[in-house]
């Protein structure tokens, strides 16, 4: 399997909304709670209850297995031996990561460090 991250062009915002905007990239709703994740600025501030800015949005561009064991793991791992937080998000067949603008040239050296090639959307 081909190791990549696409790293997405923009900066996101994690945000504990009122409601769900369109186009978010991902709207979560867990009780009562609405969480996006959204390109910076397309959330009005009458949306905004709580709000975390200034994220880059990295995707494992490859098909993970359900029965897969430990990726996760071993990702968190090697950010937190780098003191960077990270937020992740899963979806049906990938998982999606979120951190802060700043540390995109460490995150980057790590990833390709531990093999993946990193790939930037324009």
């Amino acid at each position: 399997m081909a190791k990549k991250v696409i790293v997405r062009e923009g900066v996101f915002s994690i945000v504990k909304a009122k409601r769900d905007v369109k186009p978010a990239f991902a709207c979560l709703r867990d009780r009562g709670e609405i969480t996006l994740i959204v390109e910076q600025g397309k959330v009005s501030k009458s949306n905004i209850i709580e709000i975390e800015k200034n994220y880059t949005l990295m995707t494992f561009d490859m098909k993970l297995a359900f029965d897969l064991v430990g990726f996760i793991a071993k990702i968190s791992k090697a950010f937190a031996d780098e003191k960077v937080p990270i937020f992740l998000v899963s979806s049906y067949s990938t998982d999606h990561m979120l951190v802060k603008k700043k540390y995109l040239p460490r995150i980057e050296k790590k990833l390709k460090a531990m093999g993946f090639e990193v790939k930037y959307l324009r």
